[in-house]
């Protein structure tokens, strides 16, 4: 205002007219509030300090003063040395924010007889609009306006806080936003990083906490204001969603949910792991999930393959256990965040399950679940099997068994039939006897999986051996357990004519087997297993072996070892 109607106290003469007021013996001030704002929390005292724009005019509407002109508004305080005639000071007492108001001021509260750039005698008018309302003992004001049931831990000095606001002074005016720049405000709490009414009003919250955070100008800007959206003397009102709290001495975060009983082993350095995972912020908004993909996520442990957090997190771990884990932003991807899926200094949690692991040192684990008393044959390479089998994950996803089939499986060990693991699991079995083995993926299907198996996939075979013929190598189609007749020819040709046809052959090899001395291959027809061993030794193929065709092949084969194929 101009300095003209502004006083720095009151003479006596004017006090005596306020006196005279009081008593009823002059006229009041007349005060017209022809706009009042629906929601009035707080009104004008004595003692206050106001922010007003104004506009001041004589009775016949001629401008003396406008603080619009100045491109700035009065800041006073109300009744207490105040800078203005009594009958602005008396008129803007009971006022709101963003009220309006016509103040009628008759010259005894105004200039007086006196007048000064004002004539004497005059009666003002003033606009006056409100703008702002505080008072030197006020505190930081927090209204809670959602707060979530489950809270583990609140802001503490000395936390890095992720929050998003919206910033507006008392009138309603939005100054700022980080909701329209759809990235959070990320600061140290209590450090002078922020002004000191906030640091004050984020002290205490929670993760998905809402707050409204109201500011005295003394706690905010004061008279330096900020920029042009944040005038001099403002009281700020702050609407705050905090996201994120973690201070830089937090360590990783693990929450054991669930352990199978028992757990036979756990995690170490170097195991290789497969296991599901939801990865979610603290406001519980998800970034990824390795359900949607269908996929487990597989990785060494301990190796810096993945973030440091996780990398500790999924050491001690049993297969089947669930696990909730919060990893610092030091832990997980830093200030820089990763792309557009993490911001900068996130707290992220997992939601982990195990699902199997590994050591690529690991061998066939074998556990007998059942043997019989007397067990006269045990299975080795070579031999022709019968087996019962169900095959699962670790985490108890059934795979494939052979009750899905009309019969049992039949096959020859030791002979790639098998994976290795399998192969090796059915070996040392006598005839009725259980197991269940566990086979690591390289001596299962790999990292490549196959149908129905997932890549580096552990696993878990019961197995039970139905029936069991002893074999012989790959290759031959009869072997000798026994020392060979010497000489041979004379003992083959049974009816001594110097001449072996095939029925003798047969009959030959067949008492063989039954006496115990040889072994025929197993699962094929014997009498297309003889056919076959006769027309190797009948050189000339006239339907007959000779001595000398014997012989040939003797000779032929001196070097192979014992028990080998006529």
């Amino acid at each position: 205002m101009h300095s003209e109607i502004f006083i720095t106290k009151y003479p006596l003469t004017v006090l005596l007219t306020l006196i005279q007021v009081a008593c009823g013996q002059l006229e009041d001030v007349i005060i017209d509030r022809y706009f009042i704002p629906t929601h009035c929390s707080r009104e004008v005292q004595v003692g206050d300090y106001v922010r007003y724009q104004y506009n001041g005019t004589f009775k016949d509407g001629r401008k003396f003063d406008s603080s619009l002109d100045k491109d700035f508004p009065f800041v006073g305080q109300v009744g207490v040395e105040s800078k203005v005639i009594p009958g602005l000071d008396k008129g803007v007492q009971g006022m709101c924010v963003n009220e309006r108001r016509k103040i009628t001021i008759p010259p005894h509260l105004a200039y007086g007889v006196l007048g000064a750039v004002i004539p004497p005698d005059a009666t003002l008018v003033f606009d006056v609009l409100l703008l702002d309302l505080w008072n030197k003992e006020d505190k930081v004001q927090i209204r809670i306006l959602h707060k979530q049931q489950n809270c583990k831990r609140t802001v503490m000095p000395s936390d890095f806080v992720r929050y998003h606001y919206n910033g507006s002074l008392l009138v309603g005016n939005l100054f700022d936003s980080s909701n329209l720049r759809n990235s959070t405000y990320d600061t140290y709490v209590g450090q002078g990083s922020l002004i000191k009414g906030m640091d004050e009003g984020l002290l205490g919250m929670c993760v998905g906490e809402r707050r409204s955070i109201i500011i005295p100008p003394f706690l905010a800007y004061d008279d330096k204001g900020y920029g042009t959206k944040v005038p001099p003397y403002a009281t700020l009102i702050f609407d705050v969603l905090l996201v994120d709290v973690f201070n830089v001495k937090d360590d990783v975060k693990v929450e054991v949910q669930k352990i199978p009983q028992p757990c036979r082993r756990r995690t170490v350095v170097g195991d290789f792991i497969r296991y599901h995972y939801n990865g979610s912020f603290q406001d519980g908004t998800v970034f990824d999930s390795s359900y949607s993909r269908n996929s487990t996520y597989n990785t060494f442990i301990g190796m810096g393959y993945v973030i440091a957090g996780i990398d500790k997190a999924l050491q001690g771990v049993c297969v089947g256990e669930w696990r909730r884990v919060t990893v610092p932003p030091h832990l997980a991807y830093g200030e820089n965040g990763s792309g557009e899926l993490i911001p900068g200094s996130a707290v992220l949690i997992f939601d982990l399950h195990i699902i199997d692991f590994h050591n690529p040192k690991d061998q066939v684990d074998i556990k007998v679940i059942y043997k019989p008393a007397e067990c006269n044959l045990i299975s080795a390479a070579n031999d022709l099997i019968m087996y019962r089998y169900n095959c699962s994950l670790l985490d108890g996803t059934r795979l494939y068994s052979s009750d899905d089939y009309p019969e049992p499986p039949r096959v020859t060990l030791g002979q790639g039939k098998l994976i290795a693991g399998l192969d090796e699991g059915l070996q040392g079995m006598c005839v009725l006897e259980r197991r269940e083995i566990t086979v690591p993926p390289h001596l299962a299907h790999g990292t490549n999986g196959a149908s129905g198996v997932p890549s580096n996939a552990v696993l878990l075979f019961e197995l039970e051996l139905l029936q069991l013929q002893k074999g012989v190598p790959e290759g031959f189609l009869f072997i000798w357990l026994q020392d060979s007749p010497e000489p041979l020819f004379p003992a083959m040709d049974m009816n001594q004519d110097q001449e072996v046809p095939l029925e003798e052959f047969s009959a030959f090899i067949k008492l063989q087997v039954a006496e115990g001395r040889g072994r025929l291959h197993p699962g094929i027809d014997s009498d297309v297993i003889l056919g076959d061993m006769f027309k190797k030794q009948d050189r000339n193929a006239d339907g007959k072996i000779t001595e000398d065709e014997l012989n040939i092949n003797v000779n032929e084969d001196n070097e192979v070892p014992k028990h080998e194929e006529l």
